[in-house]
């Protein structure tokens, strides 16, 4: 049995984006996500051998209607689905997902998948997923991971001292959510 679920694992940590549209982080890891879903690993290993990274979609907020870059490449690490990307700043949609990522508002990935084989933890209540078909990767404001966020902006911070104060803000952001 097969299933469609999009925006699944979604943790991000965008490395960074540059004026070219380019970034990286991970669209997916290991933990488990709002919904209970775990990846497991190697559950990419399949699709991204049909399916290289450059057939991956990448959309915002898993709208079809909006393609905004291409991905250069996806592979499983030991933390989960590392990827690179780059938005098409020549289009209207490319560049408006490029300022919003830029400013932190556009901060996190979603992953579009269809289950191909999974169980059940009966002891934990998660659905562990052993294999699925990645379709795409969202950039999205909303991801199923809320401490998914972008950890570094290149090429908008020029002033060092700001850039310290920014990370000191965003560690006691993330800090203070994982209390809650």
């Amino acid at each position: 049995m097969t299933e469609t679920k999009a925006g699944a694992v979604l943790p991000i940590e965008a490395k960074a984006i540059g004026d070219t549209g380019e970034f990286e982080g991970y669209a997916s890891t290991y933990g488990v996500d709002q919904g209970r879903d775990r990846v497991l690993p190697g559950a990419f290993a399949a699709s991204l051998s049909a399916r290289p990274a450059a057939r991956v979609k990448m959309l915002r907020d898993h709208d079809p209607q909006q393609l905004i870059g291409v991905w250069i490449a996806a592979a499983e690490d030991s933390r989960g689905l590392h990827v690179k990307g780059r938005i098409i700043t020549e289009t209207q949609a490319g560049r408006e997902a490029h300022a919003l990522m830029k400013a932190g508002a556009l901060d996190s990935l979603s992953i579009g998948y269809r289950t191909i084989r999974h169980r059940m933890d009966r002891k934990s209540g998660e659905r562990l997923l052993e294999v699925v078909d990645l379709r795409e990767i969202s950039l999205t404001g909303f991801p199923m991971n809320e401490a998914a966020t972008v950890s570094h902006v290149k090429n908008t911070l020029h002033d060092p001292a700001q850039a310290r104060r920014l990370v000191l803000a965003l560690n006691r952001a993330a800090a203070a959510l994982g209390r809650n």
